[in-house]
């Protein structure tokens, strides 16, 4: 099970590069909001593997931090998002780095409003998808 761990691991890890050239790209094409969907697809990834945790979060956070009108974001992001968001919102709490800390407590204050605090209850209680 060890080894298929790790061979499951290096093919997230693949999957993640391939996202995070395509998010990228459409940060370069000012499409904030399409980069953060595409960041938060398929997150999180099925794995232990902490490498490919945190590969993932470099991807989520650079389209976190790329989004510059909260109220927008929230128009068109779909409901099946703001759960996982919501965990990366505290893991980017965690880091302390003041940037990352502001802009995911702006986006945290939307997110209550729209999806409720069973969101936050959700995205903490979930010991199993963890980011």
């Amino acid at each position: 099970a060890e080894f298929e761990e790790a061979e499951n691991a290096e093919a997230i890890f693949s999957r993640i590069e391939n996202k995070s050239r395509k998010i990228e790209s459409l940060l370069k094409q000012y499409k904030p909001v399409e980069a953060l969907k595409t960041a938060l697809e398929g997150s999180p990834p099925q794995t232990k593997d902490e490498r490919c945790k945190s590969a993932n979060w470099i991807v989520v956070h650079r389209a976190i931090m790329a989004i510059k009108d909260v109220d927008s974001l929230f128009s068109s992001l779909d409901p099946e998002y703001y759960d996982v968001l919501m965990k990366y919102l505290y893991r980017g709490l965690s880091t302390g780095d003041r940037p990352t800390c502001d802009q995911c407590l702006r986006i945290h204050e939307k997110l209550t409003q729209r999806a409720g605090l069973g969101c936050i209850l959700r995205s903490l209680a979930d010991k199993v998808n963890t980011v």
